[in-house]
């Protein structure tokens, strides 16, 4: 068995999405300020972290997109760890259309599209004229059955644009996000498992995962 890591590390100061801010993160309890409520040569550290629910690489939940969608505290475990897994790989696309995933079974699955993009990550390249799903792609997926999507770009819809259909389709039908994934190049043609958990936040939509695939 193998493990491929497909999440960016979240480091304080990184963008994520312009306009949104970086994460703040530092020591809530210093070792130093520890070792006054310990014995001699005992310490920890707490650490703080300020963020948005939209850093590094993160899982979209129905509630990111609609108010009575489910939340991350709602979204059961079937739906995000241990998904069968399928990746298409499309570089140098900017709209991933709807002949991609033809003739693919992606029933149950975490469809995962490979663009190359994660290249230009932490660069201002990485925002502009990005790879995304069209909207025919989306109502592929959902009609095929998929459970999960994920691509290893800045947004799974086309951000020149202030719709959002690819969202709303597959937030709609109840299938989650994963965005700003890493080393899809890593994945096998053949199968593996995908897991992208993050923790029962009530009231929240998105929030950082640690993406992988056990192959």
């Amino acid at each position: 068995m193998t493990l491929i890591d497909l999440s960016h590390v979240i480091e304080a100061g990184m963008v994520t999405y312009k306009g949104l801010p970086a994460p703040h993160v530092c020591d809530y309890l210093s070792r130093d300020a520890s070792r006054a409520a310990y014995e001699p040569g005992t310490e920890f550290q707490i650490g703080r972290i300020d963020m948005v629910g939209n850093t590094g690489t993160y899982l979209d939940t129905p509630f990111h997109r609609f108010a009575d969608g489910e939340d991350l505290a709602d979204v059961g475990l079937d739906r995000i760890a241990d998904l069968p897994g399928i990746v298409v790989h499309c570089p140098d696309r900017m709209a991933i259309d709807v002949e991609v995933f033809e003739g693919l079974d992606v029933t149950g699955c975490a469809v995962l599209v490979h663009c190359g993009w994660d290249r230009h990550w932490r660069t201002e390249t990485y925002y502009e004229d990005h790879p995304f799903l069209t909207a025919a792609a989306a109502e592929r997926l959902i009609a095929g059955g998929a459970r999960l999507v994920g691509i290893d770009s800045h947004n799974i819809d086309d951000t020149r644009t202030r719709s959002r259909p690819v969202h709303t389709a597959l937030l709609g039908a109840g299938l989650t996000i994963v965005e700003h994934m890493c080393n899809l190049s890593a994945l096998p043609d053949g199968p593996f498992r995908f897991t992208a958990t993050p923790p029962r936040v009530t009231g929240f939509g998105t929030f950082p995962v640690r993406a992988f695939a056990r192959v």
